[in-house]
C-alpha cells in the first residue's frame, strides 16, 4: 500500500516570500531545529516522503535543486569592450581624420590596427576565463530518497524540500535536512575548515546558536564518512547553507588588477598628450603652407607616432604567456592580469584544512604506559601492535583499495588503519566484519565507540574514544612487562600531562581499551555493560600533516617580503600549531578565535592587522573572512586569499586575487576565484608571486623598448613644422605602422620572456601605487635611449639629403631632383629607427645590471625577434610592391654604413648610464655602512619598509 503525504493533491505549498517560486518552505519563520511533529507539519510531509504528482508540483514552485552560478560572459559585450580602450578610441579618431582628409589608405591602416588589437586581447581574455570549465561539478548526480513509500534513486536536481533523503557512509549530501532516524559522521570541511568529522543524529537536538553547530542537521555539500541515517529535505538550491555562502561570494564588481589600472591610467595620459599635440599643431602645419588636407594628414602622423599601438597586444600576450607558464606548473589563471597581480601580492591569507595540510589524518605518536613512541619509526614492542589491532577493530571505515586508491570513512578510521598496516599487523575488512559480534557506534556524547570481537573463539570489548571519557572506564592498565597491572592515580596524573602536552601541539588524541570476556560469556547487550572494566593499552596522537613543500613555500614568501595569515575554521591551538609547523608566524603567535574577532571594532581590526606579525585566525564564519580581506586591502595591501572550501569562496571572490584548489576544492570555490591550483600545491602559489613579479619587471622592459621609439617618431614631424616646411618630413605614418606594428612587435614579445633577474624572490612587494610606467623609466626611455636614437636619425637623414646635394628650402616632392634622395633620406630614417630598436632592446633586457652579468645570448627568442626585425626591413626597403606603399627606396652599401652603428651607440650611451647608477649606489652602501649603529647611540633602531 503506498503511503500518502499528508497534503491534499489540491493544496499548494505557501512560500515565505510570497512570490510564488524560488521562496523558503512553507512558514517563512521555519526553524529546521523545531520539534519533528511541527517540522513535518510545516513541511506538509511525513517520515513516508513524498508523492510524485506532490513532488512534482514542489520542484515547479521551489525550482531545480542547483547552485545558480554568476552570469556568464556576455561576448558581444565583451568584444564590444576591447573597442573602448583609450588607445582603440583614439585610434579610431585618428582613422576617421584620415578619411576625412582624403588618405583612405592610411584609416584602412589604422582600422586594422584597431581590430587586430581588440580581436587578440578578446580572444586571450576568452580562453584563461574558460580554463577551468572542465573542472568536476559539485553536487552528486543522484539523491537516494524516500518517494511514494519506496526507496528511489532520484537525480540530485529533482529534490525538494518535505522530501526523505537517505544518507548513507561516503554519500555527498544533496541538500540541507534534518536527521529522522539514525546517525552519521560527516566531515564539514567545505562549510566549516574543521578538518575532524562531526555527529549528527536524530535524539541531538541543538536549539540556540549557529545552525552549523546543531547536532540533527546535515547540510548540502557535506560528505557521510560513517553510518546511516533518513532526514527531511528543509532547504534546496540557493536557500541551502551552501547556497547562501555561494551567493555571497558572488557579490560585488571585479576588482581591476593593479596592472590594469595602472596601464589604463597611462593610455589616457598618453591620448591626452597625442591629441594635445596633434590639435596643438594643426594650425602649425597650415602657417607652414601645408593645406588643410596636408596639415590633418600631419597632425594624425603626430598622433600615431604619440600612440604606440603595439603596447596592449603585447601586454596582452605576455601576460597569455604567463597564462601558458602557470598552467605547465600546477596554476590556471582565469583573468590575464591575475598573473601580474600575483606579483604585487603583500599578504596571503591561507586556510589551513586541505590547503597547508593534506585533510589526510596520520598518527605520529604514541603513548603506553611507561613509554612515548614515534608511530613512524620501526618499533618493537608487542604492546604497540596490541594497541593499533585494538585500535583498527574499533572502525567501520573501508581501507584503500585498486578502485578507491583513498579508501572511504572517517579519517581517523582511516589512519588507525594506515597504522597497522605500517606495523605490519593490518586489519582487513573481510577478517574484521567476519569476527564482528556487537557494535557500539560513535556516539558524540560519549565521544567513543565501542566493538566486541570473536578471535579464534575468544570474545573481548574494543574501545576507542576521547580519553576523558575512555580512561574513566579502565581498571588496569598493561605495563611495560606486559603484565597487567591497577590503573594507579600517579599513572592517571601522568596521563593528563601527556593530553595536555599533545593538546599544545595541536594533535587529536584516542584512547584504544579492551576487556576479554569469560570463555562461557555471551556478546553484552548494552553498551555500559560492555564498557566496563577495561584494561588501557595506550593512547594515539595524530594529526593533519602539513603539505610537502608548504614549508619551503613560506620561507620563500617570507624572503620576498609577502605576510601569510592563516584563516581557518578549526580550534585555535591545532591551527596554531600547524602553522608554527610550516613556519608561519612563531611559537606564542597570537591567535584569533571568531568570537574574539566578531568583538573587535573595524579600527581594532585594523590596527592588529598593519602590524608586522602573523595570526592564526580560528572558527572563522564567511562573513569574517570577508572582513579581514577588506580589512587587509583597506590597509594598502595586495591580498591573496587561498582556499578550497564553500566557506573560502566570499573571500577569494572580493580579493585581490582569489586562489582556490583544483582537486580537493569545492564548485563554488572554483567560480569565485581567479586561480585554481590544479596540484593543491600551496608551494605553486610561490612559484605563481615569482611568475608574477617577473612578468611586472618584463612589462616593464618592453614599455621602455616601446616608449622609447616614440621620440625618434616624433620629434622628424616637429622638425618639419618648426622649419616651416623647410625641412621635409624625414618619416611617413605609414612607415611608423610599420614599425609600431611590423618591427617592434617580435622583440618586444621576446623581452616578455626575458628570464627572471638574480634577486627576484629576496626584495619586498612593491607599493600597490607602483606604476609600471613612472617618472625614471620615462627620463630613460625619452632622455636617454629616445634622445641618443633622435639624434643618430636625424643626423642620418639631413646627412643623406645634403650627400644629394640637397639646400634648406630645396623641393623633394614627385617629379623633382631630389624626389629619389628624399626616398633614400626617409629610408635611412626608417631603417635608422629600427636599427636603434636593436640597441634598445639589448638595453632594455636590465634595469641596472651589465647585460654581460646575464649574457648577450641568453634570451634567444631576442635574436630570433632581431633577425625578423632585419628581414622585414630588407623586404620594406627593396621589395618593390612594399616600396610603393610605404613610400621607400633601395639603399647602397655607403647608407647601410652610415646605419650599421646605431644600435652599438644606442646600447653604449645606456650601459654607461647604468654603470655610473651601479657606481652611485656603492657609494650609497659604503657610507650607509660607515655610519654609527644608531642603537649603539642611543637612538631608535631605523624602521625597514617592507
Amino acid at each position: 500500500m503506498t503511503a500518502r503525504t499528508p497534503a491534499s493533491p489540491n493544496d499548494t505549498v505557501p512560500l515565505a516570500d510570497g512570490t510564488g517560486s524560488g521562496g523558503r518552505p512553507a512558514g517563512g519563520e521555519m526553524d529546521a531545529r523545531e520539534p519533528l511533529v511541527e517540522l513535518f507539519r510545516d513541511l506538509r510531509t511525513s517520515p513516508h516522503g513524498l508523492a510524485s504528482r506532490e513532488a512534482a508540483r514542489r520542484l515547479v514552485v521551489y525550482g531545480p535543486n542547483g547552485l545558480a552560478r554568476r552570469a556568464g560572459r556576455r561576448w558581444p559585450a565583451e568584444l564590444l569592450s576591447q573597442f573602448t580602450q583609450p588607445l582603440a578610441i583614439l585610434l579610431a579618431l585618428a582613422a576617421v581624420l584620415a578619411w576625412a582628409g582624403g588618405t583612405p589608405a592610411l584609416a584602412v591602416a589604422v582600422a586594422a590596427v584597431i581590430l587586430l588589437n581588440a580581436g587578440f586581447a578578446f580572444v586571450q581574455e576568452l580562453q584563461a576565463e574558460h580554463a577551468v570549465d572542465a573542472l568536476a561539478a559539485f553536487l552528486p548526480a543522484t539523491a537516494a530518497v524516500v518517494r511514494d513509500g519506496t526507496r528511489a534513486e532520484i537525480p540530485a536536481a529533482d529534490l525538494v524540500p518535505g522530501d526523505v533523503l537517505i544518507v548513507a557512509e561516503g554519500d555527498r549530501v544533496c541538500a540541507d535536512a534534518r536527521i529522522i532516524d539514525g546517525a552519521v559522521t560527516v566531515d564539514l570541511s567545505a562549510l566549516t575548515g574543521e578538518s575532524v568529522p562531526a555527529t549528527r543524529s536524530a535524539d541531538l537536538a541543538t536549539v540556540t546558536g549557529s545552525v552549523l553547530d546543531a547536532h540533527s542537521l546535515v547540510f548540502s555539500g557535506t560528505t557521510c564518512t560513517g553510518g546511516e541515517a533518513t532526514a527531511v529535505v528543509t532547504r534546496t538550491g540557493m536557500h541551502t547553507e551552501l547556497g547562501r555562502i555561494a551567493a555571497l561570494s558572488q557579490r560585488g564588481a571585479t576588482q581591476r588588477s593593479p596592472l590594469e589600472t595602472q596601464v589604463r591610467r597611462v593610455t589616457w595620459i598618453i591620448a591626452a598628450v597625442a591629441v594635445a599635440v596633434g590639435v596643438a599643431f594643426l594650425p602649425v602645419g597650415v602657417w607652414a603652407g601645408l593645406g588643410w588636407s596636408a596639415a590633418i594628414s600631419f597632425s594624425i602622423g603626430l598622433i600615431v607616432a604619440n600612440v604606440p599601438e603595439g603596447l596592449l597586444p603585447i601586454i596582452t600576450l605576455a601576460l597569455a604567456v604567463g597564462v601558458r607558464e602557470l598552467a605547465r606548473k600546477g596554476a590556471v589563471v582565469k583573468r590575464l592580469s591575475a598573473v601580474e597581480t600575483l606579483g604585487s601580492t603583500t599578504v596571503i591569507c591561507t586556510d589551513k584544512t586541505g590547503t597547508l595540510t593534506e585533510n589526510r589524518m596520520t598518527v605520529i605518536r604514541l603513548w603506553l604506559p611507561g613509554a612515548e613512541l614515534d608511530a613512524t619509526a620501526d618499533v618493537d614492542d608487542p604492546r604497540v601492535r596490541a594497541l593499533a589491532v585494538a585500535a583498527a577493530a574499533c572502525t567501520t571505515a573501508q581501507p584503500p583499495t585498486d578502485t578507491q586508491p583513498a579508501g572511504s570513512g572517517d579519517p581517523t578510521e582511516l589512519a588507525l588503519l594506515r597504522l597497522a598496516g605500517n606495523l605490519g599487523v593490518a586489519v582487513t575488512t573481510a577478517g574484521r566484519d567476519a569476527g564482528r559480534r556487537a557494535v557500539f557506534h560513535f556516539d558524540a556524547h560519549l565521544k567513543r565507540m565501542s566493538v566486541v570481537d570473536d578471535t579464534a573463539g575468544v570474545l573481548a570489548v574494543r574501545t576507542k574514544g576521547a580519553p576523558e571519557t575512555v580512561v574513566p572506564c579502565c581498571t588496569h592498565l598493561v605495563a611495560p612487562d606486559g603484565s597487567v597491572r591497577g590503573l594507579d592515580e600517579p599513572t592517571r596524573v601522568e596521563l593528563q600531562h601527556t593530553l595536555d602536552r599533545y593538546a599544545a601541539d595541536g594533535l587529536r588524541v584516542l584512547a584504544v581499551a579492551q576487556r576479554a570476556l569469560p570463555g562461557s560469556a555471551v556478546s553484552p547487550a548494552r553498551r555500559e555493560d560492555a564498557e566496563t572494566g577495561l584494561t588501557l593499552l595506550g593512547l594515539v596522537a595524530m594529526v593533519d600533516p602539513a603539505r610537502p613543500g608548504v614549508a619551503e613555500a613560506v620561507t620563500s614568501a617570507h624572503h620576498a617580503g609577502i605576510r601569510i595569515h592563516v584563516i581557518t575554521g578549526d580550534y585555535g591551538p591545532t591551527g596554531a600549531a600547524i602553522a608554527h609547523q610550516v613556519g608561519v608566524g612563531h611559537a606564542g603567535s597570537r591567535v584569533i578565535a571568531g568570537d574574539d574577532l566578531d568583538r573587535l571594532s573595524d579600527a581594532d581590526l585594523d590596527a592588529l592587522l598593519a602590524g608586522s606579525n602573523e595570526i592564526v585566525f580560528a572558527r572563522s564564519s564567511p562573513e569574517a573572512k570577508l572582513r579581514i580581506c577588506e580589512a587587509l586591502r583597506a590597509g594598502g595591501e595586495v591580498v591573496a586569499m587561498t582556499g578550497d572550501g564553500v566557506n573560502d569562496a566570499p573571500a577569494l571572490r572580493h580579493a585581490d586575487i582569489g586562489v582556490a584548489m583544483g582537486r580537493s576544492g569545492t564548485d563554488v570555490a572554483r567560480e569565485a576565484a581567479t586561480m585554481v591550483l590544479t596540484d593543491d600545491n600551496f608551494a605553486t602559489i610561490v612559484t605563481a608571486v615569482a611568475a608574477g613579479r617577473r612578468v611586472f619587471d618584463n612589462v616593464r622592459k618592453f614599455v621602455l623598448y616601446i616608449f622609447a621609439h616614440a621620440v625618434p617618431e616624433v620629434v622628424p614631424f616637429l622638425i618639419f613644422a618648426l622649419s616651416g616646411g623647410a625641412i621635409p618630413l624625414p618619416l611617413t605614418v605609414l612607415q611608423i605602422l610599420a614599425i609600431d606594428l611590423g618591427t617592434e612587435t617580435l622583440p618586444a614579445l621576446a623581452l616578455g620572456r626575458e628570464p627572471a633577474e638574480p634577486g627576484l624572490m629576496d626584495r619586498a612587494p612593491r607599493p600597490r601605487t607602483t606604476g609600471v610606467i613612472d617618472r625614471a623609466l620615462l627620463l630613460r626611455a625619452w632622455l636617454l635611449l629616445g634622445g641618443v636614437s633622435a639624434a643618430l636619425v636625424m643626423g642620418g637623414f639631413l646627412y643623406t639629403l645634403t650627400r644629394a646635394g640637397w639646400q634648406l628650402g630645396d623641393p623633394t616632392g614627385p617629379g623633382t631632383a631630389l624626389h629619389h634622395a628624399y626616398l633614400q633620406a626617409t629610408t635611412v630614417t626608417f631603417a635608422g629607427i629600427v636599427a636603434c630598436q636593436i640597441g634598445t632592446a639589448f638595453a632594455a633586457r636590465t634595469d641596472r645590471e651589465s647585460l654581460f652579468t646575464i649574457g648577450l645570448l641568453s634570451n634567444p627568442l631576442l635574436l630570433w625577434g632581431i633577425l625578423f626585425e632585419l628581414v622585414f626591413t630588407a623586404a620594406v626597403i627593396y621589395v618593390p610592391a612594399l616600396q610603393d606603399i610605404f613610400g621607400t627606396a633601395s639603399l647602397n652599401l655607403g647608407q647601410l654604413v652610415v646605419i650599421a652603428p646605431f644600435p652599438f651607440l644606442v646600447w653604449g650611451a645606456d650601459e654607461v648610464f647604468r654603470w655610473v647608477l651601479r657606481r652611485r649606489d656603492i657609494t650609497r652602501c659604503d657610507a650607509a655602512d660607515n655610519l654609527p649603529d644608531p642603537t649603539q647611540a642611543g637612538l631608535p633602531a631605523p624602521i625597514t619598509a617592507r
